[in-house]
Order: structure tokens, then sequence, then C-alpha cells
């Protein structure tokens, strides 16, 4: 069998010993904070609660994708040991960070003819891009060649439900998601908004909803709605939260309650220092495979 490695972006949001139990290797993207410069390396050279109790108290954050030179940098020893490459980026309706891959890939094509690079847009982020890196490594290790890997995961990518709510709004406002004069009411009111991704790997506001206690159920719902089997789905559940645990272990508490048939326990991940940098601290993602998104 052909020797090749998985390989995705840090902005899959699963912890450093996940990736290295699955074998799974990964770049890392940037951020700043008032201005010092950090890799996002899973919360080692910043721990997750100091980096979302800074945003807290107002630091500023600023993020940075992984260049073509850094991308070169990084495959190169792969293919220098005579292995294949399948990189997975985040999803390119959130950044362009797919655009630096491919020029890589065309660098190193030249350099290494003999060798293969596949580059793939997971349309996913945060943990739910985590979930499609640990059921590719699953389907590597039980025997799967790149060729069939690649096309499976082409064929699947968007069952991967990415649904996400927020207990502030301070970040929507800033992201321009909704207006200043909507986020002071919306405030007032207590509304979490309800998040997906879509099938072009965006995040589109789907509800205002009032209330901590209602969004949560209303995005276990969205989970009985869409996941595969519905209530008897079998597959995996990952959530990932931005400074908030007890806010993720209410859902995952809500999860385990209603889907008997899980593949495990319900795992809680962090919103990285990336992805968190957009969505503030207060956000809790829901992951799990589901119907095909098409909208």
């Amino acid at each position: 069998m052909q020797d090749y490695i998985l390989s995705c972006c840090s902005t899959a949001d699963l912890s450093a010993e996940h990736f290295a139990e699955k074998n799974i290797h990964y770049v890392c993207f940037h951020f700043s904070l008032d201005g010092e410069q950090y890799l996002d390396d899973l919360g080692h050279s910043i721990p997750f609660d100091d980096f979302y109790s800074a945003m807290a108290r107002g630091a500023a954050t600023m993020t940075s994708q992984v260049n073509t030179d850094e991308f070169v940098a990084y495959f190169t020893p792969f293919l220098e040991e005579g292995r294949d490459i399948l990189h997975v980026c985040l999803s390119s309706g959130l950044t362009g960070v797919i655009n630096s891959a491919h020029t890589a890939k065309d660098i190193l094509q030249e350099r290494f003819p003999q060798r293969r690079i596949y580059i793939v847009d997971s349309l996913g982020a945060s943990s739910g891009y985590g979930l499609i890196m640990d059921t590719l490594a699953e389907k590597k290790a039980a025997g799967m060649d790149m060729d069939s890997l690649y096309t499976w995961l082409e064929a699947h990518k968007l069952e991967m439900h990415h649904w996400f709510f927020s207990t502030t709004l301070e970040y929507y406002i800033k992201g321009g998601r909704i207006s200043k004069t909507a986020g002071f009411f919306g405030t007032l009111l207590g509304v979490c908004p309800l998040l997906n991704m879509d099938n072009n790997g965006k995040l589109i506001p789907r509800k205002k909803v009032r209330g901590k206690k209602r969004v949560i159920t209303e995005i276990v719902d969205r989970m009985a709605e869409h996941a595969q089997g519905g209530l008897s789905y079998g597959g995996k559940c990952y959530i990932s939260n931005a400074g908030c645990y007890e806010d993720a272990r209410a859902v995952a508490d809500l999860v385990e309650g209603r889907f008997k048939n899980l593949n495990g326990s319900v795992e809680i991940n962090h919103v990285g220092t990336t992805i968190g940098s957009h969505t503030g601290p207060g956000t809790v993602a829901l992951f799990f495979w589901g119907d095909r998104r098409n909208d």
C-alpha cells in the first residue's frame, strides 16, 4: 500500500494528544493578542482560558493564515521521506488558505514529480473539521488507500454538520453580521444567535433565540432533525467551546440524554485561537454527521 500522511491545519481544533493518537499531522495558523504574535498551536503558546479572558477584557485580536512558504517548508520533509500527502484545509468560505496550499503543491510537484499531493477544501471549521479528520484517520488505519480516501472525502464532507450559538453579540456586531442597533436590542432581550455552516462553508445566521436555555434546546433539536438516523444516530458527536465549558457541558448532557446510540461520549474541545478571535468568548459549537448540507 502507498505510504501517505493525513494532514490539516491547526484550525481543526482537536488537542495535540488527539492528533498524535490518530497520526494526523497539522500546520499552524497565526494570531496576535494586543499586538503580540503567537502560533495557533492548540493552546500551547497561550492557554485557552487566558486567551478568552483577555478577549473578555477587551484585548484586540488579529489572525493570519498559513502562507505558501510555510506550506512548502511543512510539506517538504514528508516528500523527502517518500510519502504522499492528503492535506485538508480550513473552509474556503472563511479563509483563502487553500490557495496558499495549492501554490505550495505546484512548487513541490516540480521538485518531487514522483510524489502526489492532494489538497482538499473541508468546507468545515473547528472540531467539525476535526471530526472529519478523525474519520479519515480511522479509514486510513483500516487500510483505505489515499485515492479512495480522497474520493470518499469529496463525496461526504458536506454531511458534516456545524451548528453554533453565542451568548454574546459583541463579536457578531464587530464582524458585521448584525447591526449595532440590532445588537443593542438583542443584548437587552438576551438574544443568542443560532448559526450553521452552509454548503459553501460559510457561517450563516439561522435564528435569533431568546435565552441560553432555549438556544441549548434548539441546537440539540437541530441535531435530531439532521443527524443520520435521527435520534438513533450512531456516529460520534464533538462540541467545541470558547471559554464557556459549562454551556458546552449542558449541550453535551442533553445530546447524551436524547441520543442513546452515540459512538462514545460527546467529546468537548476548545474553539481554537484563530476561529475564537472572530467568534469571541461565549460560543458553543455542535458537530455531527447528518444529511447533506444544501444551502
